[in-house]
């Protein structure tokens, strides 16, 4: 049977409908590879899946068959299944992996276990500061950064890895072939580029709220350890934690005010055994390091000011303060402390924050 044939069957049991995850799994275990299913007849499928795998005689896939082999054609595009050379070794290790992987990129990223790194859709600038920190610094040493390519904390992870000239993985929740969401297309873009960026989910699956929690097992599953940066009590982040933990990886939280709503999940995760960690040096101590050991420090926006140089800087503190709070501490009016503050953005020390409120980044 030719290459293409092969590819065929495989794409035809994961695009027939009803036929999920699971029911793959016992016919590939029963019958072997997927033209050996097909070849067995709907009697002997029966047996093993039940009325459902009527469905791979009943329905024909071959319109999504023929478009999914023309987009594994095209430069760049690859379509790995379980009994590829090019399968991840890690996704083999959890309990359901994924029977094929739709991968724009450089697919022998997959072969390395990296670093996950999950967190908050509405990240803090802080919070964002410092994911991009630790993904830049343990991409430096050599570690393939993993995540899932969302607003905030994931795209800022990528962005380090990327800013560090290092190696980073995007597991999305739609079709490959869609850049979701649109804010980070062009990040998108650079990944494909320069790294990996993988789905489970056919051509053309759009956003689908249930699928990004299903992609999460994959993120952690490609990992030695996932890193949670800032996440709320029931994010989607502790998800991936747990999914990290129950397949014997190490789950690791950054802690952060007491205050803030995107600090408690990490704070729960560290309540229940995750290792604390303040630098990336934390992460590397526990996984071991690729390549050298040495860390350079984060770099920050720009210069910062230290609490002597700028009072205002320290009436700010490190938690989100509000204008009304920085008139009391300082004593002074709200419109003397608006031009300071001003000034401090621009250069990168604050960011402002909704509810007319700042928080210091250095």
């Amino acid at each position: 049977m030719s290459q293409n044939n092969e590819l065929a069957a495989w794409l035809r049991l994961t695009l027939t409908p009803g036929i999920g995850g699971e029911t793959q799994r016992k016919l590939l275990a029963a019958f072997g590879l997927p033209e050996a299913i097909l070849a067995a007849g709907r009697l002997a499928v029966r047996s093993v899946a039940g009325e459902r795998g009527d469905a791979l005689f009943d329905f024909d896939p071959s319109e999504a068959v023929d478009r999914s082999i023309a987009w594994s054609e095209q430069p760049g595009n690859h379509i790995i299944t379980l009994a590829d050379p090019a399968y991840p070794p890690a996704l083999l290790e959890i309990a359901d992996p994924p029977t094929l992987l739709y991968l724009r990129g450089n697919p022998a990223l997959l072969q390395r276990r990296g670093v996950a790194m999950v967190g908050s859709r509405n990240a803090t600038p802080q919070g964002l500061q410092t994911a991009e920190s630790f993904a830049r610094a343990l991409a430096s040493q050599g570690q393939c950064i993993i995540s899932g390519l969302a607003l905030g904390i994931d795209a800022a992870a990528h962005r380090g890895a990327l800013a560090a000239g290092g190696d980073t993985v995007a597991v999305i929740g739609t079709g490959a072939d869609r850049l979701y969401p649109a804010r980070n297309k062009e990040l998108a873009l650079a990944i494909i580029e320069r790294g990996a960026m993988v789905s489970e989910f056919p051509l053309g699956t759009p956003s689908i709220a249930n699928n990004f929690p299903r992609r999460n097992r994959i993120i952690s599953g490609l990992a030695r350890g996932v890193l949670v940066v800032e996440a709320a009590p029931e994010s989607g982040s502790l998800i991936t934690a747990r999914l990290a933990a129950e397949q014997g990886r190490e789950v690791f939280a950054i802690p952060g005010s007491i205050h803030s709503p995107v600090a408690r999940g990490c704070h729960k995760l560290i309540k229940q055994g995750a290792k604390l960690v303040e630098t990336a040096a934390d992460v590397i101590e526990e996984l071991g390091s690729p390549e050298a050991t040495w860390f350079p420090p984060p770099v920050p926006p720009s210069e910062p000011r230290t609490q002597t140089e700028d009072p205002l800087l320290a009436a700010l503190g490190h938690d989100p303060c509000s204008l009304d709070d920085l008139v009391e501490r300082t004593g002074r009016q709200a419109g003397a402390l608006l031009p300071e503050l001003l000034t401090l953005e621009l250069s990168g020390l604050i960011a402002p924050l909704p509810g007319n409120r700042f928080q210091r980044l250095c």
